[in-house]
């Protein structure tokens, strides 16, 4: 369903997923799908593909480009140093730059509901996304948040978080809630990473189910209120 696209960013050119409703229907809307550190592998492209299934025009930036091209880590000990290690290399501001830059592209093909959807690190950003974008945004277990959650919501939130998670204390869940009482917490009963099915490991399907119900009721919502004149 889905295809490569390549995107004008102030960081350079950077390739995306791209996937639009079959058959040549109207979207109902677009989401920028935002990745975890492992980069833009089969997981996150079959996240945009299912988007897409949904009714949205789906796109998601391969955020590391600027420094390191066409990244897919795998799930183990090297995978995750060497996201870590490129997660801190790229920086905030120029992933944010590429998310304003697919926001930009969206805008200008005519898509006036706009929303993010971001796992683990993709998660923060997409909280970032919202207060420094206004995008309306969905954060699943972001566990860098804490750090900036006082910066003010400029959009619908919807923080999403696995009860099994060791990187996201409940004390770190309960600050969401405390810090930022307009966003919307849901607790699932999973661990970190409930919804990477081509990870066995982490994967949580009741967990991933629920979380996919919220979310897209989430954008039904948010994004209609964001298309209103």
């Amino acid at each position: 369903m889905g295809r490569d696209v390549i995107l004008a960013t102030p960081a350079g050119p950077v390739n995306a997923w791209r996937a639009d409703p079959p058959h040549g229907a109207a979207a109902l809307g677009a989401i920028v799908v935002i990745q975890e550190i492992f980069g833009v592998n089969a997981h996150i492209r079959s996240v945009v593909d299912g988007y897409a299934a949904a009714g949205y025009a789906a796109i998601a930036p391969a955020l590391f480009d600027p420094i390191a091209r066409n990244v897919e880590l795998s799930y183990d000990a090297d995978g995750f140093a060497q996201g870590r290690a490129l997660v801190e290399s790229l920086g905030t501001d120029r992933a944010i730059g590429i998310l304003r830059a697919c926001r930009d592209v969206l805008q200008t093909e005519g898509h006036r509901g706009i929303g993010v959807v971001g796992f683990c690190w993709g998660g923060t950003l997409a909280f970032l996304a919202n207060t420094r974008l206004g995008l309306p945004a969905v954060s699943y277990y972001g566990a860098r948040t804490v750090p900036v959650l006082d910066e003010p919501l400029q959009a619908p939130m919807l923080f999403q978080f696995g009860a099994q998670d060791g990187s996201i204390s409940a004390d770190d869940i309960a600050e969401h809630r405390a810090r930022q009482p307009d966003a919307t917490v849901l607790v699932h009963p999973g661990g970190h990473g409930f919804n990477r099915d081509v990870d066995p490991a982490h994967y949580d399907a009741d967990s991933a189910n629920a979380a996919r119900r919220a979310t897209l009721a989430f954008l039904d919502a948010a994004l209609r209120q964001d298309a209103t004149p």
